[in-house]
C-alpha cells in the first residue's frame, strides 16, 4: 500500500490566480482529489467553483467542496467533505447527493467518532491533525491510529492537519491519502515542487515493490 495525495485549497484566495497555482500543483504529480475549502459567501464560492473545475476536470480530478452539501449540484462538484462527520450528517448528505457523489467526513482523532462515520456511508475519513496544534487544539492523530484504521476498517482514511513530506513518508503505509494544506501553497519552491516532494515521499521502495 502507498498513499496518494489529496489536496485543500486555503481558506482565501482570488479565483483566477489561484486556479493557474492549482493547474502546477495537478501538473506535478498524481492527485486523488481537491478540496474547495474557501471560506466565503455563495457567490464567491461559486466563482472560485467555476474556476477551479475546468483546472480539475482537464486532470479527471474529483472536485469537492466543504460542508455545502446544498451546493454541490448547483456548482457541478464531485461530492462533499463533512466537517461534522457525525452519521447523521454523513446519512443526509448521501441521501440528498446520490449514490453516485462523494461523501467525506471529518473524523478528529477519535476512533469511535471516525469508525461511525465510515459505518454510515463515508467514502472516506479524515483523520486528524497528525501534529498538535496544527487543526486547533486537541487531541493527535497519532501513528497508531493510523496503523488500527488500515487493520480494522475498509473505508479509506485520508491524513491531515500538521503535514510535511517526512511526516507523509512514515504514514504511506497505513494512511490511504494525505491531504497536505499551508505546505503546499506557501511553500517558497512553489505549489508544483512541494507537490511533486510529497509525491516523492509517498512513491513506493524499491524493497516494498519487490
Amino acid at each position: 500500500m502507498s498513499a496518494g495525495l489529496y489536496l485543500v485549497t486555503p481558506p482565501a484566495f482570488a479565483p483566477g490566480p489561484f486556479a493557474e497555482r492549482l493547474a502546477e500543483a495537478l501538473a506535478a504529480a498524481e492527485i486523488a482529489c481537491v478540496r474547495l475549502a474557501l471560506e466565503a459567501g455563495e457567490a464567491e464560492l461559486r466563482a472560485a467553483a467555476d474556476a477551479l473545475r475546468p483546472v480539475c476536470a482537464a486532470r479527471d480530478v474529483p472536485l469537492v467542496i466543504a460542508a455545502h452539501v446544498r451546493l454541490v449540484g448547483p456548482l457541478r462538484l464531485d461530492g462533499v467533505h463533512l466537517p461534522d462527520g457525525s452519521p447523521a450528517a454523513v446519512r443526509a448528505a448521501r441521501a440528498a447527493l446520490g449514490a453516485e457523489a462523494i461523501v467525506g467526513a471529518s473524523g478528529g482523532a477519535a476512533r469511535h467518532r471516525a469508525m461511525t462515520a465510515a459505518e454510515a456511508g463515508a467514502d472516506y475519513v479524515s483523520l486528524h491533525p497528525v501534529s498538535a496544534g496544527a487543526l486547533g487544539d486537541g487531541a493527535e492523530a497519532g501513528p497508531e491510529l493510523f496503523a488500527w484504521w488500515a487493520e480494522m476498517i475498509e473505508t479509506p482514511c485520508v491524513a491531515e492537519g500538521g503535514l510535511s513530506p517526512e511526516i507523509a513518508r512514515a504514514l504511506r503505509a497505513t494512511a490511504d491519502f494525505v491531504a497536505p494544506r499551508f505546505s503546499v501553497w506557501d511553500a517558497p519552491e512553489g505549489p508544483a515542487a512541494a507537490v511533486a516532494a510529497y509525491a516523492a515521499a509517498l512513491a513506493p521502495t524499491a524493497a516494498a515493490k519487490a
